[in-house]
């Protein structure tokens, strides 16, 4: 049966075309690639202090527009954990940038809501309008997008407080424990209102029942292409920070560039900054992971792996006709429910 265009476009990010290993062993031979190869030596550059947020907000300064990003179509098929979720389930995506991985997110289910966070308000604003004109989505309190440089902050409160999760992991918490939550929940309420009113953001789209403390924490964890341009000695971090703001059982969803990908190869010595790290001319920065490092970094926040893989695309190039592998790492991490 032919497929269509739309469903080739869906596919091509779900199949192995090639084998990993045969393509480590190729690269691996060839001595103009051995400086991708090497431990970097002299001093790193890879550093919050230097890779800062204003490199991402010229970024998507430059590519706002869909034609950059287009929707990830895909990624329903590489989770369908997102389709077979429970009612009113919640998903954090971090690094939204213009709506691409909210988009096909929120025509799945009319039940699910978006929190979305990136360092750019202006890109905020472009995938709140993108969201709002997009077919066959309902965004009225689905999508609550909030500005965060998850890199060197904290996740707000309003996602998950420190007195709920304490609740959530303790069920049999002393009646006097339980009285100084409560009582922590209501001071943070109110922060909660005080907040939402300096953003103008709606009470209701941020609390889908009444005045509560905080959202309860989120379901999933959607981390499409966004780790690998965080400094690699902040990821540990990055990675608790999204733990913290997981509800029990709940999955950190993760895909990014893998080791071998096309893209790494093309980067020159200059511009390496740290072992599979490099630095773009724009100030940004591109990590390229193994499986090996993905699952040490998940496991050591804590988090239980369930798939782990890498995903190999061959595709062409329609200018040049030139073949291109593209190597991407797919994995789901589960925050443990004990």
């Amino acid at each position: 049966m032919e497929m269509t265009s739309s469903a080739e476009k869906e596919a091509e990010y779900h199949s192995s075309d090639f084998d990993w290993e045969e393509l480590r062993e190729e690269i691996e031979k060839l001595p103009s690639l051995a400086y991708h190869l090497s431990p970097h030596v002299s001093a790193s550059t890879s550093d919050s202090s230097l890779v800062e947020a204003d490199s991402w907000r010229r970024f998507h300064r430059r590519h706002s527009t869909a034609r950059f990003f287009k929707e990830r179509r895909y990624l329903l098929k590489e989770f369908p954990e997102l389709l077979s979720c429970h009612d009113s389930v919640k998903v954090l995506e971090v690094g939204c940038g213009n709506g691409s991985t909210v988009l096909p997110i929120l025509r799945a289910r009319e039940s699910v809501v978006v929190y979305a966070c990136d360092c750019s308000e202006e890109i905020l604003e472009k995938a709140k309008e993108i969201v709002v004109t997009a077919k066959s989505i309902t965004p009225k309190n689905r999508f609550v997008p909030f500005i965060l440089d998850f890199n060197n902050n904290e996740f707000p409160g309003w996602l998950f407080c420190t007195s709920c999760q304490s609740s959530s992991t303790s069920a049999n918490n002393a009646s006097s424990d339980n009285r100084h939550a409560n009582e922590a929940c209501v001071k943070l309420s109110q922060k909660v209102t005080d907040y939402a009113h300096e953003n103008e953001t709606p009470i209701n789209s941020l609390f889908l029942e009444g005045n509560r403390c905080c959202v309860g924490g989120v379901d999933f964890i959607t981390l499409i292409f966004t780790l690998s341009a965080v400094p690699f000695c902040n990821m540990p971090s990055v990675i608790q920070k999204c733990s913290s703001v997981l509800k029990p059982g709940g999955l950190i969803l993760f895909r990014d560039y893998g080791v071998y990908d096309m893209t790494m190869l093309r980067f020159a010595p200059v511009q390496k900054v740290g072992f599979r790290e490099y630095m773009r001319s724009d100030g940004t920065l591109s990590y390229f992971f193994s499986l090996d490092v993905t699952r040490e970094l998940f496991c050591a926040a804590g988090l239980i792996e369930l798939e782990l893989e890498y995903c190999c695309v061959r595709s062409v190039n329609r200018r040049n006709g030139k073949e291109m592998r593209r190597v991407w790492v797919h994995g789901k991490f589960q925050k443990s429910i004990v």
